[in-house]
Order: C-alpha cells, then sequence, then structure tokens
C-alpha cells in the first residue's frame, strides 16, 4: 500500500469514498490547522470536511453532519 492519502475519503462502509486499507493505518485530519477527531468524511481538492453534529441522530440511526470549508490537511498517525 502506498503513503498516498486519496482525495476523498469516507468512514462510512455504504459510501463509495470508503477505503478500509487506508483507515485500518490511522487517518489524522487537520483542519484550518486544528485537529479534527469527528470527521466523517473529507475532500481536499474541494476543501470541505465533514462532521458529527452532537450526538443527534436522523431518522434511519445515522450521526447528522455539518459540511464545514477550508483547508484540509489528511495524515498517517503513525508517521511522526
Amino acid at each position: 500500500m502506498s503513503d498516498q492519502l486519496p482525495d476523498r475519503l469516507s468512514t462510512d462502509p455504504r459510501s463509495p469514498y470508503y477505503n478500509a486499507d487506508v483507515l485500518s493505518r490511522d487517518v489524522g485530519i487537520r483542519f484550518k490547522g486544528v485537529e479534527k477527531n469527528n470527521v466523517e468524511e473529507y475532500c481536499v481538492s474541494e476543501g470541505w470536511v465533514r462532521v458529527t453534529a452532537g450526538s443527534s441522530k436522523d431518522r434511519f440511526g445515522n450521526p447528522l453532519t455539518i459540511k464545514l470549508t477550508g483547508a484540509v490537511e489528511p495524515y498517517f498517525r503513525d508517521e511522526k
């Protein structure tokens, strides 16, 4: 597996952007220079992340997310 992260990645297994191999390496996200731990999906080229909105759920039981725009920097946490 390469050390290159994809442009877009999701933690939801139903998403076409889900990649279990990449997620198994513990991906970290810096959004506007701040470490985020609640990111559900990101896109580097479009400059956005989706984060969970508290403990709210939609009618299917999935967490509600908010789309935030700004500079996105994904990295592998196992590399220092």
